[in-house]
C-alpha cells in the first residue's frame, strides 16, 4: 500500500482551500504518484501519446488507485518527509533521461515545490528540499494565433440552421469575442449572459469571478441558439442551467469542444493543430494589435500576473518587425 495521507492532505488543500480545478488537482496527483514510484524504485510510467505526461489509471483522491501494478513500499511517508536536495536533483536527472521536455520537467518540479511548501507550512518537514533548486530555463515559444480572415472563415463554417450548428457557431463566437478559457466556456450558465449589459459572468481559475465584455455578433449567435433550443421538443429534458449542452441535453465537456473545433478546422481547411486555446491567443493578439493596453488585456483574460500577458507583446513586436523588414527600403 502507498502511504497517501500526506499527499491526500495536500490534494484536499488544493481543492478545498486553493480551489484548484479537478483537472489541475489530478495533474498534481499524477506528478506526485510518479515521484513516489521513482522513490520506490518502480518502473518508469507509460506516457500518453504525444503529451509527454504519464498515463495513470487513477490518482490520490483519498485512496490510491488499485489499477496500477506498481508496488510501493509502506514507508513512503517517511521517504517524503526525509527528502533532501540531492535526491530531488537525482529525480530531475531521471526525468531528463526519460526525454521529457523542459516545460514538462518544470511543471513536475513546480508540483514538488508546491507540495514541500505545503509540508513546511504544516510542520511535516523542517526544511524545503527544493529551496536551492532553480527551475530549468524554458524555450521561448510565441503563442500561435489566427489572422482575421482565418477567424472569419472558421466562425462561418458551422451551419447555424441546425440546433447543434447554431450551438457551435455561438461557442466559437463567444471564445473569440471574449477570450475566455474553454473550461470557462463550458461552465457558463444561461443566467451568466447579460444581453443588455453586453457581458458574461465568468467563473475563472480559483473560483474567481470576473465580468467579460462580449460583442453584439456573439450575443446574436447565443440568442439564435437559445431560441432554437427552447423550440426543440426535447428541451424540457435538457439541463436548464447550462448554456451549452450536448445532443443529449447535458453540459458540454472541454473535450467535446475540442472535437467540434477539430471538425470545423477540417471543413474550413485550416491548420489542424489549432486548439480552443488558440482562439484565446488570437483574441489577445488582435486586441493588442488594435490598440488595447496590456493591463486591460490582462483583466479581460483573467490573468493574475501581467507577466503572463506580456508574451503577447512579443507576438505583436514580432509582426511589427516582419512588416518593417518587408516594407522599409533599408531594412
Amino acid at each position: 500500500m502507498i502511504e497517501v495521507s500526506l499527499i491526500s492532505e495536500f490534494l484536499n488543500y488544493l481543492s478545498f482551500e486553493r480551489h484548484f480545478s479537478p483537472h489541475t488537482a489530478k495533474c498534481y496527483a499524477a506528478d506526485l504518484k510518479q515521484f513516489c514510484e521513482h522513490l520506490s524504485g518502480g518502473a518508469a510510467p507509460p506516457r500518453d501519446a504525444g503529451s509527454g505526461t504519464p498515463a495513470y489509471a487513477g490518482g490520490y483522491g483519498g485512496e490510491p488507485s488499485t489499477n496500477t501494478a506498481t508496488v510501493v513500499s509502506t514507508d513512503m511517508k517517511q521517504k517524503l518527509i526525509a527528502m533532501d536536495t540531492e535526491q530531488i536533483r537525482r529525480y530531475l536527472t531521471h526525468l531528463g533521461k526519460l526525454d521529457y521536455s523542459k516545460s514538462t520537467i518544470a511543471r513536475k518540479l513546480a508540483t514538488l515545490r508546491s507540495f514541500y511548501k505545503f509540508c513546511l507550512r504544516r510542520g511535516h518537514v523542517q526544511a524545503n528540499p527544493l529551496a536551492s533548486i532553480r527551475t530549468p530555463k524554458q524555450e521561448k515559444r510565441l503563442p500561435k494565433f489566427l489572422d482575421p480572415q482565418q477567424v472569419a472563415t472558421l466562425l462561418q463554417t458551422p451551419d447555424d440552421n441546425t440546433l447543434l450548428g447554431a450551438r457551435d457557431r455561438a461557442m466559437l463566437e463567444v471564445m473569440y469575442s471574449t477570450g475566455i478559457r474553454v473550461s470557462e466556456l463550458v461552465d457558463l450558465n444561461i443566467a451568466d449572459v447579460d444581453s443588455l449589459g453586453q457581458s458574461l459572468r465568468v467563473k475563472g481559475k480559483g473560483r474567481k469571478q470576473r465580468i467579460a465584455p462580449i460583442g453584439p455578433t456573439a450575443l446574436a449567435a447565443i440568442s439564435k441558439y437559445t431560441e432554437m433550443r427552447r423550440a426543440d421538443p426535447r428541451s424540457a429534458n435538457f439541463n436548464q442551467e447550462a448554456l451549452f449542452v450536448n445532443k443529449h441535453g447535458q453540459r458540454l465537456s472541454t473535450r467535446s469542444v475540442r472535437r467540434k473545433l477539430d471538425k470545423y478546422l477540417s471543413q474550413a481547411g485550416l491548420d489542424p493543430s489549432i486548439s480552443p486555446h488558440t482562439l484565446r491567443h488570437t483574441f489577445a493578439t488582435h486586441m493588442l494589435e488594435n490598440g488595447a493596453d496590456l493591463r486591460s488585456v490582462q483583466e479581460l483574460l483573467g490573468h493574475q500576473s501581467i507577466s503572463t500577458t506580456q508574451v503577447y507583446t512579443h507576438v505583436t513586436a514580432h509582426r511589427l518587425k516582419a512588416a518593417y523588414d518587408e516594407a522599409h527600403p533599408r531594412s
